[in-house]
């Protein structure tokens, strides 16, 4: 279990988004997901975080963007998406 607070601005029909969700359920990490599919307080949100964000996922580590789904997987395959969550690699 993670013990990082993760976030995910999302939208729905997204695959990139389903593909970075599906990750941190694979390695059993609690998010909080946003859906900003039709705008509102979560959009206005998310931009007020990462003001140049024009795309989806936005995922936030401890309060700390890390980017999208590519940003996601490339910190998987560098070993260290493991410990920016504070997960052991084992997990």
């Amino acid at each position: 279990m993670s013990t990082a607070k993760v976030e995910i601005y999302t939208q729905m029909m997204c695959g990139y988004c389903t593909r970075a969700k599906r990750l941190l359920d694979a390695k059993f990490v609690d998010y909080i997901e946003y859906d900003v599919t039709m705008g509102g307080q979560h959009k206005r949100a998310m931009l007020a975080r990462k003001p140049d964000a024009r795309t989806v996922p936005q995922i936030f580590i401890d309060d700390v963007s890390i980017g999208g789904c590519d940003d996601l997987f490339a910190l998987e395959g560098d070993g260290k998406l493991d410990a920016a969550l504070g997960q052991s690699p084992s997990a």
